[in-house]
């Protein structure tokens, strides 16, 4: 097994290792689980197995031995996608509640060519385009692209317009056919549409955060506070959620241990190297005696280290705190720690 791939499955969430798994036994033993499941939760495994191919036979010896409490009745059928989807449910629900079910998950717009299309254009080309447009449709725009796009086109606004746009991004809600349908209508026409692609995304506090972390700091800040002024609630959502690496110490204790859990050792020996003493001190409380032991000897042992790195490592430790937090495994709402 290679540690590319390990890696890869350790960062999917809960659901898409859950459904990876209900692939790798086969539509009868999936059929079975499903049945302990509301629709609504269903309706959420299902969208992740529909988007699996081929499964790698590492990937399926870790998702198997990640829900080995389950018994096996079958380990055949390793493709999934919409048929096998649509069996498992049929086998499930019946043939009525599995046509309902996917027929609310499957894509229903061709509005989504549009999107896609943007998605695949230059910073500089969709701020072209949405420049003049109200800060509703910048921000439903915005919250379809990755925060590396969004980010730097978010900074070619003037302070008020995003603002606005921020504040919008974190107040919307998962974004109706019809609104999607209006407003890539509207920007269509500046498009030659090519491809079709499923739209699930939309904006929120959560990507807010990660947005205004992508800014120069100051910039950030001042986002932030004036947010925070005209909607304390919103802007106090926001703050919480823009959780860096020094933010680990006002974790409670226990939800530091589960984090550790999932960490890489080496991704943490290495985002250590630029940490606070008090930092250092708290994550080795978090963690087993002999880990501990083994970390101190491998930073006092460690060279110089550059600062690309040292950042890259932390990022990754983040993005687990986050995949954490969005399965509600941990609070981010803090201790007492201070630093």
């Amino acid at each position: 097994m290679t540690v590319a791939t390990e890696s890869a499955y350790r960062s999917m969430t809960r659901v898409q290792k859950l459904a990876i798994f209900l692939v790798v036994i086969g539509p009868e033993a999936a059929a079975y689980l499903l049945k302990q499941f509301d629709d609504d939760e269903i309706e959420i495994i299902c969208k992740e197995m529909t988007k699996i191919n081929a499964i790698e036979d590492a990937t399926q010896k870790l998702a198997v031995e990640e829900f080995s409490s389950v018994i096996l009745s079958s380990y055949g059928s390793l493709l999934g996608g919409p048929q096998y989807t649509r069996q498992a449910l049929e086998i499930a629900k019946g043939d009525f509640k599995a046509t309902s079910i996917l027929e609310r998950i499957a894509p229903t717009s061709n509005s989504a060519e549009v999107i896609k299309e943007i998605e695949q254009m230059e910073p500089r080309q969709i701020f072209n385009m949405i420049k003049t447009e109200q800060a509703q449709t910048i921000s439903f725009v915005l919250s379809y692209l990755e925060n590396d796009k969004a980010g730097p086109i978010l900074g070619m606004f003037n302070q008020d317009i995003r603002e606005e746009v921020i504040e919008r991004l974190g107040m919307m809600e998962p974004t109706s056919l019809e609104l999607i349908n209006k407003v890539a209508n509207s920007l269509s026409k500046n498009l030659d549409t090519k491809q079709k692609s499923t739209m699930n995304k939309s904006g929120g506090v959560r990507m807010v955060a990660e947005l205004l972390n992508t800014l120069d700091k100051e910039d950030s800040k001042s986002i932030l506070a004036n947010i925070e002024e005209r909607n304390p609630t919103l802007g106090g959502e926001i703050r919480k959620k823009m959780f860096n690496f020094d933010d680990l110490i006002r974790l409670e204790l226990p939800d530091l241990q589960r984090i550790m859990r999932e960490v890489d050792s080496g991704d943490l020996t290495i985002a250590l190297k630029s940490a606070s003493d008090a930092l250092r001190d708290f994550i080795l409380q978090a963690v087993s005696k002999r880990a501990a032991e083994t970390l101190k000897e491998e930073l006092e042992m460690m060279g110089p280290v550059k600062l690309t790195e040292v950042e890259a490592a932390q990022e990754r430790i983040i993005q687990v705190v986050r995949r954490l937090e969005e399965q509600e495994e941990i609070s981010l709402d803090g201790g007492s720690q201070t630093v």
